[in-house]
């Protein structure tokens, strides 16, 4: 009964403070709650427990002083212990860690930066994108709050703090924070669930995937303009690599010579440069390779394909802007010069599992466990094509341009 159980009084314990006595004495609260009053007066809460039933030697665990210790939070905490024993669990080592969790527990940043340091590094190509993200966007407004007490409110505020400018990003940095959390949760580092109901239209906007494929004439004009000075050396050089090999801009951008082989003519992009997670080996085309004995030249005391690593947003924002610097009616993103290669791939006849094969795709069902084939002869033919393809298409897009001159 609670009569039963809960003995000890607030007015009795005021009554004890300061008393002092000629030994010490311990007064049951029940349910295995104690206080002991020492000699000196001291007052503290003891829980008394067994770990493996009556025969196990009984033991004692300290929960706090009184009056620091209130008579109702006391009991709160036999509740606890009590709680934890019925679970199997040791009440003295849970209360060791819920007491260091409680005065220096996980952050926010301290969670989203163990996701980096623990997955995202060895698994995400573009580690660097997400740290900046963070850096910029969460860790200055909620880094510092304890994860636990972390709020979906206080969450919506950076994503909406985003959202205002740049919607598609929002989305992003949420994608990655509520998978961050989802990996501390699995890790059993921290927990947290206050994202797991949102979606991204809930805190941004998803990015349109698109649908645009150059003309004949515009990608004639782009792989003219990436052999002339229309453009600075880094990016003509980025904006052939992309045309040529359809590959994703990271995978130019973070390149190393190291990925060459230039006896063979291999490019092989390893897997943490890749979205996909799996490594990319390509051929080089019979019109690159003095295209790259170039670049060899010029960087290799760099070790860098390209002689430097940009920095992604860099990239992209002057990826945005291509289209305007070639006069083009509409406008395109670097991404879509990897879906015109792969759309004109196709019309050239190419099979489609070398054309995925060429854009780094994880080829689908028991193909990707069976198959590991990499067609590099289809690879080659395929690539030679294009680049046939590229030069006849620029040299018509010369006389269209030499016929409105003489017009």
């Amino acid at each position: 009964m609670a009569g039963a159980t809960n003995k000890l009084s607030d007015a009795t314990l005021r009554k004890m403070i300061g008393r002092e006595s000629p030994s010490d004495n311990f007064y049951a609260d029940g349910d295995g709650l104690s206080i002991k009053v020492m000699k000196s007066g001291v007052m503290t809460w003891h829980f008394a427990y067994r770990l493996g039933g009556r025969e196990a030697k009984p033991q004692r665990l300290k929960l706090g002083n009184y009056p620091d210790m209130s008579l109702k939070l006391a009991r709160e905490k036999r509740d606890q212990c009590r709680a934890w024993l019925a679970e199997g669990k040791d009440p003295k080592h849970q209360l060791n860690l819920t007491t260091a969790e409680t005065l220096k527990p996980v952050t926010v940043e301290d969670a989203l930066k163990y996701w980096i340091n623990e997955y995202a590094a060895d698994h995400r190509a573009n580690v660097e994108r997400h740290k900046a993200q963070l850096e910029k966007h969460v860790y200055p407004y909620i880094g510092n709050l304890p994860l636990s007490q972390c709020e979906t409110r206080h969450w919506l505020e950076c994503f909406d703090r985003m959202k205002k400018e740049t919607p598609v990003a929002a989305g992003y940095v949420f994608q990655m924070c509520k998978q961050a959390l989802k990996f501390c949760r699995v890790r059993r580092y921290a927990i947290s669930n206050v994202l797991d109901d949102l979606t991204i239209p809930d805190v941004g906007s998803k990015q349109d995937k698109g649908d645009r494929v150059h003309t004949d004439d515009e990608i004639g004009q782009i792989w003219q303009a990436s052999q002339q000075l229309k453009f600075k050396p880094y990016y003509a050089a980025m904006l052939r690599l992309l045309v040529v090999f359809g590959c994703r801009s990271q995978e130019a951008r973070l390149s190393t010579w190291s990925e060459w082989d230039l006896k063979r003519w291999v490019w092989t992009v390893p897997k943490e440069h890749s979205k996909g997670g799996t490594k990319i080996v390509r051929p080089v085309p019979e019109a690159m390779k003095p295209f790259i004995e170039d670049l060899h030249r010029q960087n290799k005391a760099s070790g860098l394909l390209l002689g430097e690593v940009k920095e992604s947003s860099a990239v992209s924002a002057w990826g945005r802007l291509v289209w305007k610097r070639l006069g083009h009616a509409e406008s395109w993103s670097l991404h879509d010069i990897r879906r015109t290669f792969a759309t004109k791939l196709n019309d050239l006849g190419i099979a489609p599992h070398v054309v995925e094969q060429l854009l780094g795709h994880i080829m689908p069902g028991v193909m990707a466990v069976y198959n590991l084939s990499q067609y590099m002869p289809e690879k080659l033919e395929a690539l030679n094509m294009w680049c046939e393809r590229l030069e006849l298409l620029a040299g018509e897009h010369e006389n269209v341009i030499l016929l409105q001159v003489k017009k």
